[in-house]
């Protein structure tokens, strides 16, 4: 006999959320109302902390056997619910906050309607994408691992981090890098590194950063790595070499005019291809790599700060990490 609808257990959703980002009472009631309206359980809600980025949280609702999480916060926690989501099958949806919402803007999401993407929870369409691990080597040989689902980085760019100031990031949004970088560069120096991809041969070289990309895209239509993709199973490498006084003029005419300019315009993109190679920013691709400096440097992850180390593997586990799309999503660009 089919079972009785009376003892079906229904469906219910976890709301992880950064109360500083966030309209807490609006967005909490979005979600009451749009679970009730599609049959679901009293949601479970979750604040982050200063504690708890949003793992935690994560975990806990996993406990609780929910059937899907909203996440709504700052880029940092996107990465962390992210992270505890990663091979759980529990699709996420994010929902826009903050100030640069990367991972919404890779996936195309609407980034000015909350309530669109709290309602695609329960009516969208679900989508894998790659997500990143991080194992970070420290001075002392301890180790640490993390998750991460836009970009990574060891050098100037974690250090342009490091150095941006809260407030000003609070007040201004992303353009508060540009702060973090002018107090960044008077002072960076070119370090050497030992890397190698997987299953390709050792290299040795100098740089003022290293990237390392699950997607390209920035804001203000700036297209870091050209050609990334969420869904390729594969990780984007820029390595940062510029040299000389006018070197980084060299990186921002790569990153912003080439990347983000020519390269949408067939003229332009024949342009590119008739003129000289460009030194300043090496491309790469592969499924993994693995780097050693020297000495301890500064890494970032996902736009956060942590700490130093002084060895990096990266690997992705392809469609590590189920989200949610309004139906109807384009996802072939993706």
């Amino acid at each position: 006999m089919p079972e009785r609808a009376s003892t079906r257990r229904k469906k219910r959703a976890a709301l992880v959320y950064n109360p500083t980002k966030v309209h807490q009472d609006a967005l909490r009631a979005s979600v009451s109302t749009h679970s009730t309206a599609a049959g679901w359980a009293r949601p479970l809600f979750f604040e982050t902390t200063i504690e708890d980025l949003g793992q935690d949280a994560a975990r806990r609702a996993l406990d609780e056997g929910v059937d899907a999480v909203l996440v709504a916060g700052g880029d940092g926690t996107v990465r962390a619910v992210a992270e505890a989501l990663s091979a759980s099958g529990v699709p996420l949806t994010i929902v826009p906050s903050g100030t640069g919402n990367l991972l919404a803007r890779n996936l195309f999401l609407p980034l000015d309607n909350p309530d669109a993407m709290v309602a695609a929870t329960f009516e969208g369409e679900h989508f894998a994408i790659d997500v990143g691990i991080a194992t970070l080597t420290r001075a002392d040989g301890t180790q640490e691992e993390h998750g991460f689902v836009v970009m990574g980085g060891i050098g100037l760019d974690a250090a342009m981090i490091a150095n941006t100031n809260p407030q000003l990031k609070k007040t201004v949004g992303w353009v508060a890098y540009v702060d973090g970088a002018a107090r960044s560069l008077p002072g960076a120096k070119p370090f050497r590194v030992v890397y190698q991809l997987e299953g390709r041969r050792l290299h040795s070289t100098k740089v003022q950063s290293l990237l390392f990309a699950n997607c390209g895209a920035l804001p203000a239509g700036i297209a870091l790595i050209p050609g990334a993709s969420i869904t390729d199973g594969q990780l984007d490498i820029a390595v940062f070499q510029p040299t000389g006084p006018f070197g980084w003029l060299g990186v921002w005419r790569k990153v912003w005019w080439d990347n983000s300019v020519l390269r949408r315009f067939r003229a332009g993109r024949l342009v590119l291809q008739r003129r000289g190679r460009d030194t300043s920013v090496h491309y790469m691709r592969g499924t993994g790599i693995e780097l050693a400096a020297e000495t301890p440097h500064p890494v970032q992850l996902d736009g956060d700060e942590f700490g130093e180390a002084k060895r990096l593997r990266c690997r992705l586990v392809a469609d590590g990490l189920v989200v949610t799309v309004p139906r109807g999503h384009g996802t072939a660009r993706l």
